[in-house]
């Protein structure tokens, strides 16, 4: 039984109101608002029983009106970079914000996750949706969509759907920092990561991929058995993990699998990820400078947290190769990551 409570958190001048949600169980306790369905909060117990907030956030409105890092938002309409901010579909060149170096990142300028959406209750959960306009941010066609949360005991569902009436790309994620020793610990240095991917993307100085889809075989982005994160770190050229990992390869159904696994030891705390989408972004937090104060005014240092990002791969609506970004009128966008909340 999921425990449901909404409250006004906050008012945004000349849009309405914020509202928060949380979806509470036993063992595990979520808060989201209706500000680009930002999870503010999943507070999740360890093997003593004690419970301990594992994400990184803000205690106020402001602060998540500006989330200069994304914390717990809904990133879109299309996630990750897009090369030199261009595409072009039918014959006809679209142009984006360029936002991160030479290249649009994150939907834009004002991407989905400073969107006011609208929200109900549902079962188990709550569920967001919003118009994006013919144009919004240089895309085409008018883009309903929709996402919902949903918590069930451990797991925590997130299903993405969305209608276009003009062809346009869409690639949807959330994009939480997760520390699964609890908020306020500065480095995820101690916990073990898995990934079940077969291959990488290789990303130029830009963090635009290559085009080549490389196998993990023999190198630090072997993560198929569980490894440190603070010693393989250290095998890494460049600040960190940025990196897309493939969970499809061509032919394959787009089926839900797991993907991800990540283990504080000390804690006990576990968080397994499963998903219907093609790829996962793992983010060590490498831009994180100790400048942005969070919740209870804790600072957040490089590498204080983990991203776990679902997502099609960067860059495929000019990768023809890549899974298939693009949403046509015809068709439905639908998706569903999994994140389910344990200890060992």
């Amino acid at each position: 039984m999921t425990d449901i409570a909404k409250e006004v958190f906050g008012v945004i001048p000349e849009q309405g109101s914020v509202e928060k949600w949380t979806l509470s169980t036993g063992s595990v306790r979520v808060e989201v608002i209706s500000l680009g369905c930002i999870i503010t909060s999943i507070k999740t117990l360890d093997r003593h029983g004690n419970f301990a907030d594992v994400v990184h956030g803000f205690d106020d409105l402001p602060s998540y009106v500006s989330n200069p890092r994304f914390f717990g938002a809904v990133v879109g309409r299309v996630t990750n970079r897009i090369a030199k901010g261009r595409f072009s579909i039918d014959g006809q060149e679209y142009k984006l914000a360029v936002n991160n170096g030479p290249n649009a990142h994150h939907g834009g300028l004002r991407g989905f996750n400073k969107a006011l959406w609208t929200s109900e209750r549902v079962e188990n959960g709550v569920k967001f949706s919003h118009i994006s306009p013919d144009g919004d941010e240089g895309y085409p066609g008018n883009l309903r969509v929709s996402v919902t949360y949903c918590l069930e005991k451990h797991t925590l569902s997130v299903h993405y759907s969305a209608r276009t009436d003009k062809t346009t790309p869409v690639n949807l994620t959330n994009h939480s920092y997760f520390n699964l020793g609890g908020h306020g610990k500065e480095d995820i240095y101690d916990h073990e990561v898995t990934v079940s991917a077969q291959a990488y993307l290789p990303m130029d100085d830009t963090m635009i991929p290559t085009g080549e889809v490389k196998s993990v075989e023999n190198t630090p982005f072997d993560l198929r058995a569980p490894v440190l994160i603070g010693s393989r770190l250290k095998e890494i050229a460049g600040p960190g993990f940025d990196h897309n990992f493939c969970l499809w390869e061509p032919g394959q159904p787009h089926e839900e699998r797991q993907c991800a696994r990540l283990v504080h030891p000390e804690s006990g705390r576990v968080l397994e990820v499963s998903t219907t989408q093609p790829g996962i972004q793992f983010y060590t937090a490498n831009f994180l400078d100790g400048s942005l104060r969070g919740k209870g005014g804790i600072c957040y240092p490089k590498h204080s947290g983990v991203c776990l990002e679902t997502q099609n791969w960067p860059n495929a609506v000019n990768q023809p190769q890549f899974p298939d970004c693009l949403l046509r009128p015809e068709e439905e966008y639908s998706h569903t990551t999994r994140f389910t909340f344990t200890v060992v």
